[in-house]
């Protein structure tokens, strides 16, 4: 399954978070392993295990849960959930080496260590506008930011997730139509740092970025466009956030 914001638990675990910013850990506690149990597929079940596994209160509890999104991430065996592998890695090394089990420690650290770099993500890929531009055309770095206005960005971005690249159309500047592009990396591309690691593990929203250009290879016409109810929650969302952007 693709990642989607609408999906119920997580939004169940966005709402668990928003508790902990508040202050709130029992209640998000709560919220997060209502979300565990409520979650009907491998997918939601690994994002809900690893919020659970930090509020347990020793980490024999911490590593169990943390071992069982592990294995949920690994049983959705798609490339969202494949993300957060380092992540998921690395916090089972933290809680192995707090028990004491120096060995098993440096092995998940060392399957942390392993994935890092370029992402293994082969598309498709697309890029979300209101420009009209053609099949063939390069998508180059330099453009302002649709999220701060004043700042000219140094990558291009996009995403394997047609959601997210419509999201990224509607919220454009221009006053052409909403556009989904397909698009090829030229170059070397990284996990997007602003989303990568953040509220949720690993990179789930599939959002990529590079110096090097995007060839234009074709254009999506049929895809779900946001409610105006949507698009107006995440542009109040975007309204409050006091978060620098990583450029």
């Amino acid at each position: 399954m693709e990642f989607t914001p609408h999906n119920p638990i997580v939004q169940r675990c966005l709402q668990g978070m928003a508790l902990e910013d508040a202050g709130k850990p029992e209640e998000a506690g709560t919220l997060f392993l209502q979300a565990w149990n409520e979650a009907t597929n491998d997918f939601e079940k690994f994002i809900a295990a690893h919020y659970v596994a930090r509020h347990q209160h020793n980490n024999s509890d911490q590593l169990k849960w943390l071992e069982t999104a592990l294995d949920c991430a690994l049983k959705a065996d798609n490339e969202s959930a494949k993300s957060a592998f380092p992540t998921l890695y690395s916090n089972i090394a933290k809680c192995q080496e707090a028990l004491g089990n120096s060995d098993e420690a440096k092995k998940y650290y060392k399957l942390a260590a392993s994935l890092e770099g370029t992402p293994s993500d082969e598309g498709p890929f697309y890029h979300g506008t209101k420009a009209d531009l053609q099949v063939g055309d390069l998508l180059t770095a330099g453009g302002t930011s649709n999220y701060q206005p004043e700042l000219k960005m140094n990558h291009i971005y996009f995403t394997a997730l047609v959601n997210g690249a419509g999201l990224a159309a509607s919220l454009a500047k221009g006053e052409g139509r909403e556009r989904v592009y397909i698009v090829e990396p030229t170059g070397d591309f990284e996990n997007d740092p602003n989303v990568t690691d953040k509220k949720f593990p690993g990179n789930l929203t599939r959002s990529y970025r590079s110096h090097a250009p995007l060839k234009i290879v074709g254009e999506l016409i049929d895809w779900a466009r946001q409610t105006p109810e949507q698009l107006q929650n995440f542009r109040e969302k975007l309204a409050n956030n006091k978060g620098e952007i990583i450029n």
